[in-house]
């Protein structure tokens, strides 16, 4: 398969003046790999609550440039905190076990989701003048009433942990997992760089490759060289490439 028809696709993850810096950080250093602004950016409206973008004007001006860098930007939830009281065995496992309290999407009902969703979009595509590229929960954590919002919304794409789709018709727009790593604890430290180290050489041979990135991850040393590694190995014969290209490929 040639490299034009085999991508990588990037992004970064919390997106929010709170982590203003960090975001920076990886900004250059996907650049550096990607040959350029060729990533995505997940944008969180209010992060935790304490990081409101509404009135913070130098930030709407950086979400512009990207914008204007050509950087895909997504809605990624509203708070990013999971408030919700969870029902059944599987979503009080996930909310405890996947995530660090932030899966604010896993346990709204379809209601609230959709209004969190309509606010986030209308307030980044308000900044920016142009529409967003799709919608991806927090921590990748969907529960029944933000899957049924999603379909109302409109977003043309969305994402998980496993699987790119589009909402709009529910066509699977590419599956494999996501490489990512995590930077709250030794344990999670150690097994994420364990999986990249897997996935890198597992999924070399796919079509389409994800990779995301937190801020976070800025702060461990031994973090940032794994993703060099996964970047350098996943790079060979793959074109960085944008969530939109799978619409039309």
């Amino acid at each position: 398969m040639p490299a034009s028809d085999r991508r990588l696709l990037a992004s970064i993850h919390d997106v929010s003046p709170r982590f203003a810096g960090q975001v920076d950080r990886l900004a250059d250093r996907l650049a550096h790999h990607l040959g350029g602004p060729r990533f995505a950016m997940l944008v969180v409206p209010d992060h935790w609550g304490e990081a409101p973008i509404a009135h913070d004007r130098a930030f709407h001006a950086r979400l512009r440039d990207w914008h204007a860098a050509g950087i895909e930007l997504f809605v990624h939830g509203w708070f990013h905190r999971d408030d919700s009281r969870h029902a059944g065995a599987a979503a009080g496992f996930k909310a405890r076990h996947m995530t660090a309290g932030e899966g604010e999407f896993l346990g709204l009902g379809e209601d609230e989701a959709l209004d969190r969703m309509r606010r986030g979009r209308a307030l980044i595509e308000d900044i920016v003048g142009a529409g967003v590229a799709g919608f991806v929960a927090p921590a990748w954590l969907y529960g029944p009433g933000a899957i049924a919002a999603l379909g109302t919304a409109g977003f043309a794409i969305a994402e998980d942990h496993l699987r790119v789709w589009s909402p709009v018709d529910g066509r699977v727009l590419t599956r494999g997992p996501v490489v990512t790593w995590a930077s709250r604890s030794r344990g999670r430290i150690a097994s994420s760089i364990a999986f990249a180290a897997l996935a890198r050489h597992a999924l070399a041979p796919m079509r389409t490759v994800r990779v995301a990135v937190h801020p976070g991850d800025t702060g461990v040393p031994r973090l940032l060289d794994s993703i060099d590694a996964a970047f350098a190995r996943l790079l060979c014969g793959r074109t960085p490439g944008r969530y939109r290209d799978l619409l039309t490929g």
